[in-house]
């Protein structure tokens, strides 16, 4: 299936009351027919919690349309594109499908993966699920983000076109799979703790469950 850009999605920061709860958040994204794609982020989007959103490694969120059946069903309602917060609802781009390093062409940008998008309690909070970032977690649905490589016009309905793999071909899902510690590959681990193309703070983490993997290693 080719890939493509179904809906661009952006907010800038708002007061929602999630759960009786208010919270200043960049989730409550609506639809837009195009957008400037700068290298922090698309003109009108921003982040309520900037110390764990946004930033060069996060500037856009992308999330499978695919996985929106699935949800649909899980929280018992229809879903507009957006509902995961995601600046693109991309048809086709799966976590099975894309890795860590990938290049696309989105308009008249290029981006790269960067890292798997990790769920947050805000997301639960507006899809009134409290267990949703469990539940992404589980399934692995978690959409990725990407960095920006060259700033442009990007509009609804055109094509999300690879046109650089990595070499590395370490997937999204893979990354997911350790993350969620339902891999213990140390291999693995220790190619993510000195991937480039893997966001800094995530190639931290893993220089840092290395170092207490080879500790435990040496007790055994």
């Amino acid at each position: 299936m080719p890939m493509k850009v179904v809906s661009l999605n952006v907010a800038l920061p708002s007061t929602q009351c999630y759960d009786g709860r208010k919270v200043l958040t960049g989730g409550a994204k609506r639809p837009v027919p195009r957008a400037m794609l700068r290298y922090e982020n698309f003109e009108g989007d921003g982040q309520g919690d900037q110390e764990n959103h946004g930033g060069p490694d996060k500037a856009v969120c992308v999330y499978p349309l695919d996985h929106y059946p699935h949800w649909e069903k899980e929280l018992g309602g229809r879903l507009l594109p957006g509902a995961m917060s995601e600046n693109l609802t991309v048809s086709g781009a799966l976590e099975t499908g894309v890795c860590i390093g990938d290049v696309f062409k989105v308009g008249e940008a290029t981006v790269k993966i960067s890292q798997p998008r990790m769920p947050c309690h805000k997301l639960a909070g507006k899809n009134g699920e409290r267990l949703l970032a469990k539940w992404v977690s589980r399934t692995g649905y978690t959409g990725f983000y990407t960095r920006v490589l060259s700033e442009g016009m990007v509009s609804a309905g055109e094509a999300f076109e690879l046109v650089e793999r990595h070499l590395d071909r370490i997937s999204v899902a893979d990354v997911n799979e350790v993350i969620y510690e339902r891999s213990r590959d140390f291999a693995l681990i220790e190619r993510l703790a000195g991937l480039p193309e893997l966001a800094a703070d995530w190639r931290a983490m893993f220089a840092g469950r290395l170092e207490r993997v080879r500790r435990q290693r040496q007790w055994v």
